[in-house]
Formats: structure tokens, C-alpha cells, sequence
């Protein structure tokens, strides 16, 4: 009997993912990427412990001849023609995620939305390893959560984050499903807003009546996904009282369940700064209590969370001017989170790449909130001009003093610790993504600290 085939497009970290996963199962791999072998040779290295196939440089057709399965990798769009020529055939498209939720053994928490996902997700874990589970946390987050599939066992909880990526290709969707919001984001590659909440639907479109949907009652195309599913549904919510989820109850964050109200922590005993990150507490409260965790974990993890790195992440206090790292903010409705978490004055570095999404609300509220605007990058005119179209210097009821141009991050750090004054908050929360310099959003944060520990004190 020949052995099952599979094709991957993409070797970066879920690629990789998969190619070892596949040839561990015994399949025949193939890794197509467009990259030229020279700029591929560290990864190709990682692999080569594994009988892997390599066609670099493009995607011939003659790829899907003895193809079973055509997998994608997170950046690889599915408008490609060699997937369509898949399709065409009768070839399965998949990826990490769908392939993971397939086969995992473990009841999954999988969660999505514009803006807030990587925090919930990372906060549920916590949660749930507070309540003794051995728990799993990956996905769009961290390490691809099939690298791990061998050891997780059915007693274990998994916690998942699923981008629109992921989600676009999704036939399967996870036992415990949320989502947070869905604001405009990724229009780049989606296009259409109702692309994307197409693709974010999936995560509960497929769901079975003894599923669970937690949505966000705040947020209308979320909260409206509740047509869309088969499964239970639970809400949380800061605006509004809920009858099954977490809501606020005067100062406390609760939870809800046929009339009975239960107190989980009061609002000044969560650590993270801004309205949203309530928000997503109440969420992972809602996820976490779904998926087995007494309200003592919550409690407990709720006390010891302090958010993630390139999430609001204070980097340094320098001359009375604090530096916050919100490099994980790629879209402008993420800058708008992190402007309304500060009362301070702010000096904003923002930037890197635009993702066709609206900046006009972005950039009233820099009028209004940011005393020195440090713009970098390619989307860096383009900013220019939503700015000059609503604030002129000296105008009138504006708090924006100063907009200073910087090819670089490391000019715009430059820039705001000339402009900064005792008592400002000096905030990297770019709005763009960060593939026009870095590699990824992790990497733009992680010079954003260089920059900031080699200033002067």
C-alpha cells in the first residue's frame, strides 16, 4: 500500500510544524515555498532529521499529482492558484489548526477576535492550571499546538488561539468556542468585512448542541454570531447583566448562572490597565469556568496575572517618563485600547504596516489623547495624511503639540526621549503590522526594549 501524501506551502513556524508531524505519521512530505533555497537553509536545517521533500522558489502544479492533502501555512493566503487548482481536483485544503483539532484528545477552549485574543488566551491557561489541569496553551499564540499532539492526554485542557488565518479553512470547530469582538482588521488579505467575519465564524459554525459559544455582548457582530451556532450559548459583558457568563456586578467582576450570582474578584484586584482588559477577564472567567475551573483558580490566577510581553508591557521608568511596549497592536482599533488605558500624557511611536483598514477614528483620538506623535515606517505618509486632514499645529482643544517623521524605530525612540517631559507615558502601540522592518511583532517589540535600555539615563 502506497503511502499517504501531503503537500505544505510555507516553511515558517507552522510549516515546520507540520512537516515534522506528517513525517513522524509516516506520510511522504513535500514543503513548497516561494523562497529561493539560499534564504531557506536555517529552516531546512531544523528538518533535516526527517525525509522531506523541498520545491522552492514557487508552487508548480505538478505538486498535487500524488497529493492526499494540501496544508497552508499561517501566512499562506488561500487565494492561491495552486490551492484553487487543489480544490479543483477534490484535494482537501487544511492547516495546523483544523488538522490539531481533528485529532486532540482534549477538550479545547479555542479562542478569536480582533483584538484581545492573545491575552484572554494566555489568561484562561492560567486559570486552568490554577485549577490542576495540565493544560496546553498555543495555537496562533506560541508553539503549534500538532507539535505537542503526541503527548496530550484526554484529561488535559487545551486552550487555543485561532486567527482569521486559521479560521478561513475551518471545518471543524473546538468544543468551548469565543468570540471576543470583530472589529475591521486583516482587510489586506480578506478584503471584505464580511470575508473576515466569515472566517471568524467558523470557530463556532461547526460546534454541536453540547458545545458552548461564549460571545461578547458588547460588541454587535459578535454578540450576533448566536445564529450561528448550534451550541449553548454563554455571554460576557461589561455594559450589561448577563443570565449565563460573567458580567460586572457593581465593582466585582462576576459570574452568572440561573439567577445565582457569584463574586470571582473585584475590578481594582485585576492588574491590567484599560477598560478592554476587563473585557477580556470577564471573558477568560467565563472560558475558563466552562472548561472545569472553580472559581477559587479564577481567583487565584486573576491575582498573579500580569499580561503578556508586547501587550501594554512596561519596559522601563526613565526620568519619570515610563516606557510601555504595546508592539502586539496591529491594528488602529488596538491603539485605540491602549490610549483609553492612560490618563497620563502620551507620546505615541506608531506605524510599521497599514493593512487597508480605517484610520480615521485612529487619528481624531491622537488629536485628542497624545501630546507627540513619532511616526515610522511604510505607512508613515499615509498617517501623515489622516492626521493633517483633522489637527492643525495650535489648534484649538487639541492636545497633539508635535508630529515627527522617523524612517525607523529607532529614530522615533530617538524623537519621543527628546520630547519627553516627567510624568509622560512613552507608548510603542504601532497600529501597523511589522513586516515592512521585522520579521514579526514580537521581533519589532524586542528592539523597542533595546532601544529603550540603551538610553541615557
Amino acid at each position: 500500500m502506497s503511502r499517504q501524501a501531503v503537500v505544505i506551502l510555507g516553511l515558517a513556524r507552522q510549516g515546520k510544524a507540520l512537516a515534522r508531524f506528517y513525517a513522524e505519521q509516516g506520510w511522504h512530505v513535500t514543503v513548497s515555498d516561494s523562497r529561493p533555497a539560499d534564504v531557506l537553509q536555517a529552516a531546512q536545517a531544523e528538518l533535516a532529521a526527517w525525509p522531506i521533500s523541498y520545491a522552492l522558489g514557487g508552487h508548480p502544479e505538478s505538486l498535487l499529482d500524488t497529493c492526499d492533502l494540501l496544508c497552508l501555512s499561517g501566512g499562506v493566503p488561500a487565494e492561491l492558484p495552486l490551492v484553487a487548482a487543489a480544490r479543483a481536483r477534490g484535494i482537501p485544503v487544511s492547516n495546523d489548526a483544523q488538522e490539531f483539532l481533528r485529532r486532540c484528545p482534549a477538550p479545547i477552549v479555542g479562542i478569536t477576535g480582533s483584538a484581545g485574543k492573545t491575552t484572554t488566551t494566555a489568561l484562561v491557561g492560567a486559570m486552568l492550571r490554577e485549577a490542576g489541569y495540565t493544560t496546553w496553551v498555543g495555537g496562533n499564540i506560541g508553539n503549534p499546538l500538532i507539535s505537542d499532539l503526541r503527548h496530550i492526554r484526554p484529561t488535559d485542557r487545551v486552550v487555543m488561539e485561532l486567527s482569521s488565518f486559521q479560521l478561513e479553512l475551518m471545518t471543524h470547530s473546538p468544543q468551548i468556542a469565543a468570540v471576543l469582538n470583530v472589529t475591521p482588521n486583516h482587510l489586506d488579505r480578506h478584503k471584505t468585512m464580511d470575508a473576515y467575519l466569515a472566517a471568524k465564524r467558523n470557530i463556532v459554525a461547526h460546534q454541536q448542541p453540547e458545545d458552548v459559544a461564549v460571545l461578547g455582548l458588547d460588541d454587535a457582530r459578535a454578540a450576533a454570531l448566536a445564529s450561528a451556532t448550534l451550541a449553548q450559548i454563554r455571554y460576557f459583558s461589561s455594559a450589561h447583566a448577563v443570565a449565563k457568563g460573567a458580567c460586572l456586578h457593581g465593582d466585582w467582576l462576576a459570574l452568572r448562572c440561573g439567577g445565582q450570582i457569584i463574586h470571582v474578584c473585584r475590578r481594582d484586584e485585576v492588574h491590567l490597565r484599560g477598560a478592554h482588559n476587563i473585557l477580556n477577564t470577564l471573558a477568560a472567567i467565563t472560558l475558563a469556568s466552562t472548561a472545569g475551573a472553580p472559581v477559587t483558580a479564577l481567583r487565584r490566577a486573576i491575582a498573579g496575572f500580569r499580561g503578556v510581553e508586547h501587550r501594554l508591557e512596561m519596559v522601563r521608568q526613565r526620568r519619570d517618563v515610563t516606557w510601555i511596549n504595546d508592539s502586539m497592536a496591529s491594528a488602529p482599533e488596538r491603539v485605540l485600547a491602549a490610549l483609553a488605558a492612560f490618563d497620563e500624557p502620551l507620546l505615541l511611536l506608531a506605524g510599521g504596516r497599514d493593512k487597508d483598514l480605517p484610520w480615521e477614528t485612529w487619528a481624531q483620538r491622537v488629536v485628542e489623547r497624545v501630546r507627540v506623535l513619532a511616526l515610522f515606517g511604510e505607512a508613515q505618509p499615509m498617517l501623515v495624511e489622516q492626521i493633517k486632514r483633522v489637527w492643525q499645529p495650535g489648534q484649538p482643544g487639541a492636545r497633539l503639540e508635535r508630529l515627527e517623521c522617523a524612517d525607523t524605530l529607532e529614530r522615533a525612540v530617538t524623537l519621543a526621549a527628546a520630547a519627553a517631559q516627567p510624568g509622560d507615558v512613552a507608548l510603542l502601540s504601532p497600529g501597523g503590522t511589522s513586516f515592512d522592518a521585522y520579521q514579526d511583532f514580537a521581533a519589532r517589540g524586542a528592539h523597542f526594549r533595546t532601544l529603550v535600555a540603551a538610553l541615557e539615563d
